[in-house]
């Protein structure tokens, strides 16, 4: 048999690794707050904003997604309240996304599970090693 190439090999266990850590984060936020980890993402991402909105497009490219799938992913948000549609001032014909409250409290609280799970799952990385693991996922 022959031995699988490195670049194959690093490629497959990112992903299964990403897969297992997405996992445990998105079943803690479900079963606590009623949101996964995509949905607190897009809440991360709204909370960064100015004014708390952005465009759907803007959503789907910071989280790596297509806009029809943030388009789907936030259906439900909207019928639960915790996104809502919103204009733009400078431009009627752009419709945005924009956290409600309740969206801005969910996010709060989701956000002690996420950091709490984080630092639970990360116990074994220490800053020096957070460091160069960050690096070496930025240079790719």
């Amino acid at each position: 048999m022959e031995k699988e190439p490195i670049c194959s090999s690093i490629a497959k266990s990112l992903w299964i690794n990403s897969a297992v850590i997405s996992k445990h984060l998105d079943n803690s936020l479900g079963a606590i707050h009623g949101i996964g980890l995509a949905e607190y993402m897009v809440l991360l991402n709204l909370m960064q904003a100015p004014n708390r909105s952005m465009r759907r497009i803007d959503i789907a490219e910071a989280l790596g997604r297509t806009a029809s799938g943030i388009t789907r992913m936030l259906m439900p948000m909207e019928k639960i309240g915790v996104v809502a549609k919103a204009t733009s001032e400078r431009d009627a014909r752009v419709s945005l996304v924009r956290i409600t409250p309740a969206g801005e409290t969910i996010f709060s609280d989701a956000s002690t599970t996420f950091e709490q799970k984080a630092e639970s799952l990360l116990k074994n990385i220490d800053g020096r090693k957070a460091e160069t693991f960050l690096t070496l996922l930025n240079s790719i």
